[in-house]
């Protein structure tokens, strides 16, 4: 059976994607792993902040929170945001009280939110109570069961190992499957990169970043369902509620040589734990659990999203970052019209800022 879309990458890019796309005609989406949203997207902090990111990412983020509010019922819960700056911290803390669009508070009502917050050593404080929590299943199973409903098919644990492009389409290789399409969707993450290559397109320069994350116990035995996320001026590292307990990040960035199932290098994380911990008065004693991640970014920093310049049957979804789901509605909707030929609903300007296009002789 020929396919319109295969879609090669499980997490909230592809499945997205092949949401959307499963509106035009007969999905096949390809997951590696043993299960949807296994890499970067299972190991997301899963905040919408519509500030956070480069200009093309707010806008995307901006025209996708009527999605977030609607689709399954609405997948955002309250959670807030506030930055905490140090000595020596004063222009990173403006720069984000700026790009953020930030409310500075005085420390006393700082403290008063987060009550264990060290006051002496925070030299500023500001808030965002426009962030939410994305409950990032509901989302992922809300686009796997739309590709469903609509007659494509999920199928996981299914590695690509050849691909070949042929007159009519693609054919993708694994083991001993063989499936062909209309369209090819690289929406592999770190790996889109070599799925570009594997399929004769030129790469565009992903880059795999690791982060890095640690759990711990509710500080002091404090109920932290209510306390915004933390996080330290210039992003140094951040703390976020999770189930009853705290994640903390030293919010690293460091370039991976090939992707890989990342995991956490343990200095790095004590490091930023002990970024966390000059801020706050409880002590941190253990981990309850740790794990790192790849975000994958573009040279610019800005999704790729649309039809390769050479190949326009080749599609595009990549370079996420850590913006993959506070985006992830109305990017999928701009490759649905791309690839149907619509006018998309964003701005010319920002469907350029996005193209493959901009990297004219593939890496920048």
């Amino acid at each position: 059976m020929t396919h319109d879309f295969l879609i090669i990458g499980g997490g909230i890019a592809g499945v997205s994607a092949g949401a959307r796309l499963s509106e035009l005609g007969r999905v096949l989406l390809l997951e590696a792993e043993p299960a949807l949203a296994y890499h970067a997207s299972g190991r997301s902090a899963a905040l919408y902040e519509a500030q956070y990111g480069k200009p093309a990412t707010v806008a995307l983020n901006l025209a996708s929170r009527a999605d977030h509010d609607s689709l399954d019922g609405g997948v955002l819960s309250p959670r807030g945001l506030m930055v905490l700056a140090g000595p020596g911290q004063g222009a990173a803390f403006a720069h984000d009280v700026a790009d953020m669009h930030l409310t500075e508070v005085s420390v006393a009502e700082a403290v008063a939110r987060v009550p264990i917050l060290r006051s002496g050593a925070i030299h500023a404080a500001a808030i965002h109570d426009e962030a939410w929590d994305i409950d990032t299943d509901r989302l992922i199973q809300h686009f796997a069961r739309t590709i469903r409903t609509n007659g494509g098919q999920v199928v996981i644990g299914a590695r690509a190992t050849a691909i070949t492009r042929l007159h009519s389409g693609w054919e993708v290789t694994m083991g001993d499957t063989v499936h062909t399409a209309r369209m090819l969707v690289n929406a592999a993450g770190a790996w889109a990169d070599q799925i570009a290559i594997m399929a004769g397109i030129a790469p565009i320069g992903i880059t795999p970043l690791r982060r890095s994350v640690a759990r711990i116990p509710a500080p002091g035995g404090h109920d932290v369902a209510r306390w915004p996320m933390l996080m330290g001026a210039g992003e140094g590292w951040y703390a976020k509620p999770d189930a009853g307990q705290l994640i903390i990040s030293p919010a690293e960035e460091d370039p991976v040589a090939e992707p890989h199932d990342a995991w956490p290098d343990d200095m790095v994380l004590a490091e930023g734990i002990a970024r966390y911990q000059e801020f706050v008065t409880p002590e941190v004693t253990r981990l309850t659990a740790s794990w790192a991640g790849l975000r994958s970014f573009a040279p610019d920093r800005v999704l790729v999203l649309g039809p390769d310049r050479l190949d326009p049957a080749f599609i595009w979804v990549a370079g996420q970052g850590g913006y993959g789901f506070q985006t992830a509605p109305a990017a999928s909707r701009l490759v649905a019209d791309l690839v149907a030929g619509r006018a998309p609903e964003l701005d010319p300007d920002l469907v350029a800022a996005l193209s493959p296009a901009r990297f004219r002789d593939g890496v920048a």
